[in-house]
């Protein structure tokens, strides 16, 4: 038998001694029940003697009600009912682990762990980027995980707060029900928003939702950031369908490199919106599909871009006389896959401006400029360039001005021949498709030979340059518009129109207009040199073409269609979607709170794992036995912790009775109804 053993612990402060042996000495009697010891209180000296081990446990509990004296009242008798309870069991808190605090909340009460499995949890959320925490009522699963989302937000851990729940009390169909969007919901995310306003002043939570920086929605409204399956993505071989990609499938981010799409998730049938932009590009969403913008205040203050939903900036897109979104260029022009060309791209883009290639005769070419001449000369393989006039050149085969023997074809007019714009006029000539997909220094060299011929640099005092370009082909001024945003630009164009123009003059004589012209006025990113003509660079060069923007014009119902979600492993999960608009679609630096988890259905639960984007982290929390799905339908909580136990990186938190921090009776009606329930009868 162990030899007994006493300690003394020294407690000067009366009120901590009267709160540690509690009222008539409760506290003293119950500890010395439930662990064989003798306790004696004499003034500041409190004795405990017994066996050793017992003394010891006892001691450190000693600490640890310590540690709770000085809580609200409110906070530390529950608190102190779990310590002693739990002391038999368990390792006792230290009284660091029972001091430390995880929020404050706004009329000054500190937010602690009040148990071993809570505190297990705050480091799981600390340590993990997923963390699913399960248990019964009153055990601080969701106000915790709201406390600890609060600070990441507070601390720019994150960019956003997300609280979300499956609203199945109502079935996911809030129709019948009266008032807004918001009025219907309400109720179903009413306990969120309870501890979001304990924990945040309600002025910074109306402006953090007005920002997007907390968002809290039924997981129904979450999920389908979507477009439209006919709405075209880029992709390094062209554009394709949104609904016909499939998980592997590669499209183009928002640095112009090739993403691979790693979710593909159909969301059925929705309204859709034209979202446009000041330049004229346009493209299909859903009210919720996001968008990373930046606003004028943000880029003063040197902010990252924000996420919107597309339903937030309707109502809101200006501010003055001023665009209030804008939307992020490609970084860098897009890399298409590159293929062979039968002509040089930058002689073809001359001659598509300035040639004359109807091929009724030799192809002939009209500049005043003595460089662009020599530059057309070498280009072509087998052409040589032969003085017709003063301004007029003829591409003729090499070797071919002499008359007699075998008569070969002009390689000029049979590569024109193969590119299929031959017998095309001013009105009607295009760029072939094998140049406008194909890699960005092919397009660039087209969109260069283009510019060079019926193109210039527009410069205006104390403003930098833009680039002024005409055609009178409609399809031309498309396919310039084409090659201008693939590189990284924008471009806005008017239409001119022939009827009513005052006659221009060619050798002395006046020429009526027979064709409508497109006027576009260019902007194009730092280090892309529109011009290859030295004149015409130079000019250019002196102020820059400044930094091209797009800000979002205008968002109008476009009807109901069938929508697809797509994820990317881009790092800022962007892709380019109609016209390089560069859209986003998951959840990025984002702090993900999934409440009452239990009700998911298993396609939804894969759904919300799985739009995690990077540098954001989930906590998932629920009750298994408080299931209201329809009868046999099994909770997507459930089966993730079934298919996810073991999987690296995502931690699973039980919660039991012992955890319950509401009144006292609540620990003990939970544990009441385990009891019935595990009773064979």
């Amino acid at each position: 038998m162990a030899q007994a053993q006493q300690i003394t612990i020294l407690i000067p402060d009366p009120d901590e001694m009267m709160f540690v042996a509690g009222q008539n000495e409760t506290n003293i009697d119950r500890i010395e029940r439930e662990f064989g010891v003798k306790i004696v209180a004499r003034g500041a000296e409190l004795r405990i003697s017994g066996d050793p081990a017992s003394v010891a446990r006892v001691g450190d509990l000693v600490g640890a009600m310590r540690s709770l004296s000085g809580r609200d009242d409110n906070l530390r008798r529950p608190a102190l009912e779990r310590l002693i309870g739990d002391a038999k069991e368990a390792p006792v808190a230290t009284p660091q682990q029972l001091r430390e605090h995880v929020a404050t909340t706004v009329t000054g009460k500190r937010i602690a762990p009040q148990s071993e499995n809570q505190r297990r949890y705050v480091e799981a959320i600390r340590a993990y980027d997923l963390v699913f925490a399960t248990g019964v009522a009153g055990t601080g699963k969701s106000y915790l995980a709201v406390a600890m989302g609060v600070n990441a937000l507070r601390e720019r851990k994150v960019t956003r707060l997300i609280l979300t729940r499956p609203a199945v009390e109502a079935g996911e169909r809030l129709g019948f029900l009266p008032g807004d969007l918001q009025e219907k919901i309400d109720p179903y995310l009413r306990p969120l928003y309870d501890a979001l306003y304990e924990l945040m002043p309600a002025e910074r939570m109306a402006r953090a939702q007005e920002r997007g920086e907390i968002e809290v929605a039924p997981l129904a409204y979450m999920r389908g950031r979507a477009q439209p399956v006919l709405s075209n993505v880029v992709t390094p071989s062209g554009f394709r369908t949104i609904g016909s990609l499939a998980v592997g499938d590669l499209v183009i981010g928002s640095d112009g490199s090739p993403t691979a799409v790693v979710g593909v998730y159909p969301q059925g049938r929705k309204p859709v919106y034209r979202l446009a932009t000041q330049d004229g590009a346009s493209t299909l969403c859903c009210a919720d599909h996001l968008w990373a913008v930046a606003t004028r205040e943000d880029r003063s203050r040197g902010k990252p871009m924000r996420i919107v939903e597309t339903r937030d900036m309707i109502g809101r897109l200006r501010s003055a006389h001023y665009h209030r979104f804008e939307l992020p260029l490609v970084s860098r022009p897009v890399e298409l896959k590159a293929r062979a060309v039968p002509m040089d791209p930058y002689a073809l883009g001359r001659l598509l401006g300035d040639g004359c290639i109807t091929t009724t005769t030799t192809p002939t070419f009209t500049t005043a400029d003595p460089e662009l001449a020599l530059a057309l000369e070498m280009a072509p393989p087998g052409i040589e360039l032969a003085r017709k006039s003063d301004l007029d050149y003829v591409l003729r085969r090499s070797g071919g001005g002499g008359r007699g023997g075998v008569i070969m074809a002009n390689p000029a007019t049979a590569t024109l021949r193969e590119l299929g714009v031959a017998g095309t006029r001013s009105s009607t000539t295009f760029v072939p498709a094998s140049y406008l997909f194909n890699s960005s220094a092919t397009r660039l060299a087209v969109l260069q030979g283009l510019l060079d011929t019926d193109g210039g640099p527009v410069t205006q005092r104390e403003r930098t340059c833009r680039v002024q370009y005409s055609t009178a082909s409609e399809q031309l001024k498309d396919d310039v518009l084409f090659l201008v945003r693939s590189l990284g630009g924008v471009a806005y164009w008017r239409k001119r129109l022939a009827a009513g123009r005052t006659p221009g003059r060619a050798r002395g004589r006046e020429v009526g207009y027979r064709s409508d012209s497109y006027v576009l006025d260019i902007r194009l990113p730092e280090g892309i040199a529109p011009f290859r003509l030295t004149q015409k660079l130079e000019l250019y060069n002196v102020t820059g073409g400044g930094r091209p923007m797009r800000f979002i014009d205008s968002i109008a119902p476009a009807g109901e269609q069938e929508t697809v979600c797509i994820r990317v492993a881009a790092g800022d999960s962007l892709y380019v979607t109609e016209d390089f608009l560069v859209t986003h679609n998951t959840l990025n630096e984002a702090f993900i709170i999934l409440d009452e988890a239990q009700n998911t259905t298993a396609p939804q639960m894969k759904m919300f794992l799985t739009r995690l984007g990077y540098g954001s982290q989930a906590v998932v929390t629920g009750d298994v036995t408080q299931v209201d799905l329809v009868e046999g339908q099994k909770s997507g909580m459930a089966v993730a912790r079934e298919i996810l136990r073991g999987v690296e990186g995502i931690s699973f938190v039980d919660f039991d009775e012992r955890d319950v921090v509401r009144h006292a009776l609540v620990a003990r009606i939970v544990h009441a109804y385990d009891r019935h329930e595990r009773s064979p009868e």
